[in-house]
């Protein structure tokens, strides 16, 4: 099995997009969401999110009132009242949407028994998902603060989640030989950071002419030189 991954092949791969991200937003919400028809309300609920995470990664989302989503997003007051009662559920229901990237994550890493082989396929995977749903990822990020106390837990529990898998990965490769004796949680910090910056500092990498292929392919190398154990 060839365990390197192609951006390309990953997007064409997992097709992921806004509009899969709402329709899980919306059959995750079927109980409070007023409109039933599946096509509609998954049509409205991409010009809502696009508008809500275009306005709050320009001036945070404290700041975006309800008449600015409904102009951004070309949708009435009435109609964003079908969809959700206020803006924290709005907030609480796009960062639920955690689970599916996880699931992804998750998804890609089966059938890798090799090591090093799944840790290069969990940064690349990590990073092209972040390069696809750029706008997502830095509003998780960034809008973690404002979440509710068990929101906010879980946000917390999320990104702790994604990292764990990184460490998982280390500590099972020390186990067989692969990798060196390191300190695998702080490194595991450290590589989840480097992933990070790739969303939230990706103007540095613009300006650059770094793609996320290369920049995958950075990290990688970045991280078996510290892990890999020397040659006999």
């Amino acid at each position: 099995m060839d365990t390197d991954l192609k951006f390309e092949t990953f997007r064409r791969q997992f097709c992921l997009s806004m509009e899969d991200l709402c329709r899980e937003v919306f059959l995750g919400n079927r109980e409070t969401i007023k409109i039933k028809k599946e096509g509609v309300a998954v049509k409205n609920l991409v010009k809502i999110l696009d508008a809500a995470l275009t306005l709050s990664n320009a001036k945070g989302f404290a700041a975006m009132s309800l008449r600015d989503l409904s102009r951004e997003a070309g949708l009435s007051m009435g109609a964003l009242y079908t969809y959700f009662s206020s803006k924290e559920e709005l907030l609480h229901m796009i960062q639920r949407q955690s689970a599916m990237v996880i699931q992804v994550l998750i998804d890609q890493l089966r059938d890798i028994d090799d090591p090093r082989a799944r840790l290069r396929r969990a940064i690349q995977a990590h990073l092209f998902l972040s390069e696809i749903l750029h706008q997502w990822f830095y509003f998780a990020y960034m809008e973690t603060k404002n979440l509710a106390k068990e929101d906010h837990k879980r946000a917390i529990e999320s990104e702790l989640f994604t990292e764990k898998i990184i460490t998982d990965i280390m500590a099972e490769g020390r186990k067989a030989g692969v990798f060196q004796e390191v300190d695998t949680g702080l490194l595991g910090a450290v590589v989840k950071a480097m992933l990070q910056d790739w969303y939230l500092k990706r103007w540095k990498y613009a300006r650059r002419k770094v793609t996320v292929e290369k920049y995958a392919e950075f990290v990688v190398e970045f991280v078996e030189a510290y892990l890999l154990a020397p040659q006999s």
